[in-house]
């Protein structure tokens, strides 16, 4: 299933949360992105429906098995191409920035060969 960019941002940012905390609720989400809690919430239905998160009685978010790898592709490429960025000399705040954009563009052959390069370093 092919999502939008922002629908994966809204995936990495529950995975990113469930590492830190065992229920996530859509709060948490707003306080971690920063985004409206209309917005927050429109995406959460949007994902629901989606399959990519299950949300219980309680309103907590669980990534599904699809969620979860999407969450889990977004997550490592936003961290190795981060770490190669910086590898290369571009300032860290400058490598995150770059790489959340990058991430969610990105083919997986022109990563897979990114991601074999910076093995190397």
């Amino acid at each position: 299933m092919k999502i939008q960019e922002s629908g994966e941002m809204y995936l990495e940012s529950i995975f990113l949360l469930q590492k830190k905390k065992a229920a996530v609720r859509a709060i948490d989400i707003v306080a971690f992105t920063g985004y409206s809690k209309p917005s927050v919430s429109r995406a959460m239905g949007l994902l629901k429906s989606g399959n990519l998160i299950s949300v219980d009685s309680d309103g907590h978010i669980m990534l599904t098995e699809e969620g979860m790898s999407i969450a889990t592709r977004m997550y490592e490429r936003h961290t190795i191409l981060t770490k190669l960025f910086i590898q290369l000399g571009v300032p860290e705040s400058v490598a995150e920035e770059d790489a959340c954009k990058i991430e969610h563009v990105i083919s997986d052959n022109t990563f897979q060969a990114l991601k074999n390069i910076s093995q190397k370093f």
